[in-house]
């Protein structure tokens, strides 16, 4: 037992004695910090004032440099100057009556130009002066009710589609020209709403307007001259083959010229 008690006091006097050592190892590091601290303030003083005395040095350098620069371009400019002999000067001064040459040469071909202008615009006034003038067209004598019935058929064709071929847009040999379906389970002939338009007698034009031009005249084919005796000038009107030659062709339209008869399809000069 005795020996029991003599261990625990030695541990409690090593312990003690480890806990001081770390009170005095912190108290060493607390004065080396504080030192530190101390210490340095003193360094950026010094540093501070090494870079003010630095400032003042690169200052007056840089106060010298442009004095240097500036003397460097009056010299090259005085050995320019040198360098120019007097032949150059008299070269210098014998291009100048060369550009003088030179724009007295532009300003006359500005003139001739000008001038050339002036005969062009000349020419085209002369040329549209010799154009005939707009003949107005012959017109049909026509009745209240065919001016009326004309007015009707004018108003159902801007309503009326385009007619096209069935399965126009399938095959390419078949075309677009109107044709009346006859399939046997054709959808377009029996008037489906998903389908186009089919030829019906609802979309035609009142009977005394019909086969007639839009002017209002009827339309009278005509091969040749004699054809035209055959025309009367206030209802009908003269449309050429389009087998006739020239030369009949000439001959037709100032035959018909000559009777007051419209051509529909006069040859365009």
């Amino acid at each position: 037992m005795a020996e029991e008690e003599e261990k625990k006091i030695d541990t409690k006097k090593e312990k003690d004695s480890s806990s001081e050592d770390v009170v005095i190892v912190e108290a060493e590091v607390v004065e080396d910090k504080e030192e530190k601290k101390v210490a340095k303030p003193k360094r950026k003083v010094r540093k501070k004032k090494a870079t003010a005395e630095e400032k003042e040095a690169e200052k007056e350098v840089e106060a010298e440099r442009p004095k240097k620069k500036v003397a460097k371009k009056r010299i090259k400019v005085e050995e320019k100057e040198e360098a120019e002999t007097p032949k150059e000067k008299k070269k210098v001064e014998g291009e100048k009556p060369k550009e003088e040459e030179k724009e007295e040469e532009k300003e006359e071909e500005e003139a001739e130009e000008e001038e050339g202008e002036e005969e062009e615009e000349k020419e085209e006034i002369e040329i549209i002066e010799e154009e005939e003038e707009y003949k107005v067209k012959i017109k049909p004598e026509l009745s209240e009710e065919l001016k009326h019935e004309l007015e009707i058929r004018r108003g159902i064709k801007k309503k009326t589609p385009d007619f096209k071929r069935q399965e126009w847009f399938r095959y390419k040999r078949l075309g677009e020209a109107w044709r009346r379906p006859r399939g046997l389970h054709s959808k377009m002939r029996k008037h489906k709403g998903y389908r186009q338009d089919v030829v019906s007698v609802g979309y035609g034009s009142p009977k005394g307007a019909r086969d007639l031009h839009p002017s209002g005249f009827e339309e009278v084919m005509v091969y040749n001259a004699k054809d035209l005796d055959k025309i009367d000038p206030k209802s009908q009107a003269a449309r050429v083959g389009h087998s006739v030659g020239t030369r009949k062709r000439t001959e037709i339209e100032e035959k018909a010229e000559e009777k007051g008869i419209r051509v529909l399809n006069p040859r365009r000069s």
